[in-house]
């Protein structure tokens, strides 16, 4: 085995950390609960377990802490193999994921929502506009892979694409619902972006990007 193809096998070892990230984001997601008594997840916000003065915002950290540098470092690596993919529209879906994941990873660090606080807050409008870069990215960049994905015949993504696509649009659906019912909408919304990044790294890993090249 050549040098090059060494490193291409380590490279799709790099992408079960995305699947790694996956499962540290839900285990955060099911059992912060348990260290902040009154959390009604049908109705609050994932984002309210790690918040400034949450009562499971400690417990939410140690379980998520997976999720940030195992989900960049797998993102990267797909986004250095899809540099053989021969569809542009596949590319900058997933360049533009990438950079959702790095501005999620950096911009939720540096502006946590204040539990109790206003949306007025300096802290959470930041949060806010964090979020709203990460929303646009994410959906652009699953339009463009549902695109990409078909024209380089790696139907499995396309179809994972499309599924996630369509969580991710549950969760605007949600603002427009009652606030009693917010938190189910809400989360379609969050982990079909960390679902997605879990399939990526897995083709990574299968060695499916650029093998039509």
């Amino acid at each position: 085995m050549d040098r090059n193809a060494i490193i291409e096998k380590r490279l799709q070892v790099v992408g079960l950390l995305g699947i790694a990230a996956l499962l540290s984001y839900v285990a955060m997601v099911v059992f912060s609960p348990l260290g902040y008594p009154g959390y009604d997840w049908v109705s609050m916000a994932v984002s309210e377990l790690s918040a400034d003065g949450a009562p499971s915002q400690a417990l939410a950290e140690q379980l998520n802490c997976l999720h940030g540098p195992c989900g960049l470092v797998a993102i990267t690596a797909v986004c250095v193999a899809c540099g053989c993919c021969k569809s542009k529209a596949l590319r900058i879906g997933i360049y533009c994921f990438t950079a959702m994941e790095w501005i999620s990873g950096i911009g939720y660090k540096l502006f946590p929502w204040v539990n109790g606080a206003e949306n007025s807050h300096p802290q959470n409008v930041m949060h806010l506009i964090v979020t709203a870069a990460v929303v646009i990215l994410s959906l652009a960049a699953l339009i463009l892979v549902i695109i990409g994905a078909g024209k380089e015949r790696i139907k499995s993504l396309r179809v994972w694409a499309v599924i996630c696509l369509a969580a991710m649009l549950l969760g605007p659906v949600g603002m427009a619902m009652p606030k009693a019912v917010f938190g189910i909408f809400e989360r379609f919304s969050t982990l079909s972006a960390t679902t997605f990044l879990a399939v990526l790294g897995w083709h990574l890993f299968k060695g499916r990007f650029g093998e039509n090249a």
